[in-house]
C-alpha cells in the first residue's frame, strides 16, 4: 500500500505539471488548449477525485495500518477532509462556486504538509505544536528515497490547487 500510495502521489504530481504546462501553452497548442478545457470541465471531480483517495489513503495507514497521526497530520487530515466534503457536494449540485473555498483549503493543506515535510528532513525545525507521543518528525516509509506521508498530502494538495487554477482560467 505504501508503494501504491506513493506512485498515485507521483502520478498526480505529474498531472499538475502537465496541466500546468497546458495553461502556459494554451493559447499556443491545440492539446493545450483541450487539456485545460477538460480540467476546467470536470474540477470539481479531479478536486474529489484527489481529495478522496488522499482521505481513503489516510485512513487506511491509521486505521489498518495503525500509523498514529501527529498533529500537524491532523490539521492536514482537516483540509484534505474538507475539500473532499466540499468538492463532493459541488459534485452532488453540479456547482462551481466552491473553487475559492476549495482553493483557499488547499493553500493551507500545502503550507502544513511543506512545514511538516521539512520537519522531517530538519528535525530542529519542529516547534512545540507536537507532542512527545507523536511527534511530527516520526517517518512512517520514505518511498524512493523522499516519498512521506506528509510528501503525498503535499502532492494532492498542489494538485488541487493547479486543478483550480485551470478552473479559475474559466
Amino acid at each position: 500500500m505504501q508503494m501504491f500510495s506513493a506512485i498515485l502521489a507521483l502520478a498526480a504530481l505529474c498531472g499538475a505539471v502537465v496541466l500546468a504546462s497546458a495553461m502556459t501553452f494554451a493559447r499556443s497548442t491545440a492539446a493545450g488548449a483541450e487539456i485545460v478545457r477538460v480540467a476546467r470541465d470536470n474540477s470539481m471531480r479531479f478536486a474529489l477525485l484527489l481529495t478522496g483517495s488522499s482521505m481513503l489513503g489516510s485512513l487506511y495507514f491509521s486505521e489498518v495500518a495503525n500509523y498514529s497521526p501527529c498533529k500537524l497530520c491532523w490539521y492536514q487530515r482537516v483540509c484534505m477532509y474538507g475539500i473532499a466534503l466540499v468538492s463532493l457536494v459541488a459534485v452532488v449540485r453540479r456547482e462551481r462556486v466552491a473553487a475559492p473555498y476549495v482553493t483557499v483549503l488547499a493553500v493551507v493543506g500545502l503550507a502544513i504538509s511543506a512545514y511538516h515535510y521539512l520537519v522531517e528532513w530538519f528535525p530542529t525545525l519542529e516547534s512545540d505544536v507536537c507532542s512527545l507521543d507523536v511527534p511530527c518528525t516520526t517517518i512512517w516509509f520514505r518511498m524512493f528515497g523522499f516519498v512521506t506521508l506528509p510528501f503525498m498530502a503535499g502532492a494532492a494538495f498542489l494538485s488541487v490547487i493547479v486543478v483550480m487554477a485551470a478552473e479559475r482560467k474559466r
